[in-house]
């Protein structure tokens, strides 16, 4: 059956990079707070090592967090680092030393196998917009000429020796903290100095608000489409043998109902009508604004990995139109719907739709039934699912 799967899911893969990252980063901290309880490898690991790695693992935790949503998305290159960071995670787990970094170590090897299972799940190419392009390189050049100026001047500076340094002054004057531990001299000599520090804080203040400008645009337009009800689409990125309801009808809330009550599967909803997606928005279950008969939307909306489509609104020439394309983009998929005029189940059927039901001859069979007490129920019913009269 389409979407079956075992414990290595893709969720299961997203899920445990999350818990990796945030178990280094916890682990990293403590060692860095000096709660760390020395294990078994504790002797025979040097002194600097030890304290170096609490630092390296909350880095590598927080890099992890980033593979984490970019798996979530579907990228490849979520995958990629993904792929370098676990052994990484793993290692420093070992060179941590200390009961606490066990589990991170098991955690990440365990990790291993249901990243390379899910391989070909992660299909989608990251391609930075240029205005992504232009803050990244805005941010690196505005950096290094602050460390390598620095450096050059650093006989004008107190407290200055080194590259760590010039860079560490250079982070902490474009974040306007400002601890004052390294500064320029005074005096007519060094107005140089002095003036190139000022250069060197505009231009970083300006480079970090660019690129943290075009990071959060991404995620208020999302919240503004979610208000409008018109879900982004990551949030239908990890759907994978769902119902897809094409369209909104009378019966669509009896369908969500029975999907809820049985817990049959995750579902999605395509619909045009705005109104009504801001309603199921509210509810939060994913809806796409859009129209259900264009191809775009249903791309969108991943009808390749739905378990099945159902087409149950109150207009058939639509629902045809819907069942045309989905049909053309997933021959495979199992296609239900609904006719409101009787005259139209055979045109569904033509269209593509595997199965055809009409709630008023339906109706009509069970009532005749009922009223002779009829015991044959399931038979009546199943020749109107056959679309037989």
């Amino acid at each position: 059956m389409k979407g079956s799967r075992e414990w290595a899911t893709v969720r299961a893969s997203v899920a445990l990079t999350f818990a990796v990252a945030l178990l280094s980063i916890v682990v990293g901290l403590l060692h860095i707070s000096g709660f760390s309880v020395e294990g078994p490898l504790t002797p025979y690991i040097p002194e600097i090592v030890l304290r170096t790695v609490g630092f390296t693992g909350t880095i590598t935790g927080f890099a992890m967090l980033g593979s984490g949503f970019a798996l979530k998305n579907g990228y490849r290159v979520g995958w990629y680092s993904t792929a370098v960071l676990l052994p990484l995670t793993a290692v420093q787990g070992l060179l941590q030393a200390s009961v606490f970094s066990l589990p991170l170590v098991v955690l990440s090897v365990v990790s291993v196998p249901a990243l390379v299972v899910n391989r070909g799940r992660f299909d989608r190419a990251f391609s930075p917009s240029p205005t992504q392009l232009a803050a990244g390189a805005a941010l690196a050049t505005a950096i290094s000429y602050g460390t390598v100026g620095s450096y050059a001047l650093r006989d004008e500076f107190d407290g200055l020796e080194t590259i760590v340094d010039a860079f560490y002054f250079t982070v902490v004057t474009a974040s306007t903290v400002g601890y004052g531990d390294i500064t320029p001299e005074t005096g007519a000599s060094s107005d140089i100095a002095q003036l190139f520090v000022l250069s060197s804080l505009v231009m970083n203040v300006a480079a970090f608000a660019v690129a943290l400008g075009v990071l959060l645009t991404p995620a208020i337009e999302a919240q503004l489409s979610k208000a409008l009800g018109k879900m982004t689409e990551k949030q239908f990125d990890l759907l994978d043998g769902h119902v897809l309801l094409l369209g909104y009808g009378e019966m669509t809330e009896l369908i969500l109902d029975e999907l809820v009550d049985r817990d049959l599967a995750e579902y999605a909803i395509v619909t045009s009508d705005e109104s009504v997606a801001r309603t199921l928005d509210g509810r939060s279950v994913p809806v796409l604004t859009a129209d259900p008969s264009d191809v775009e939307p249903l791309e969108r909306a991943h009808i390749t990995d739905a378990r099945a489509v159902v087409v149950a609104t109150d207009d058939d020439a639509r629902d045809a139109l819907s069942i045309l394309t989905a049909r053309q983009l997933d021959p495979d998929v199992r296609i239900v719907a609904t006719a409101t005029q009787r005259e139209n189940v055979e045109k569904l059927r033509r269209a593509g739709a595997d199965h055809v039901i009409s709630p008023a001859t339906l109706g009509g069979h069970l009532l005749v039934a009922e009223a002779f007490e009829s015991d044959d129920h399931d038979g009546l019913a199943a020749g109107v699912l056959d679309g037989r009269d």
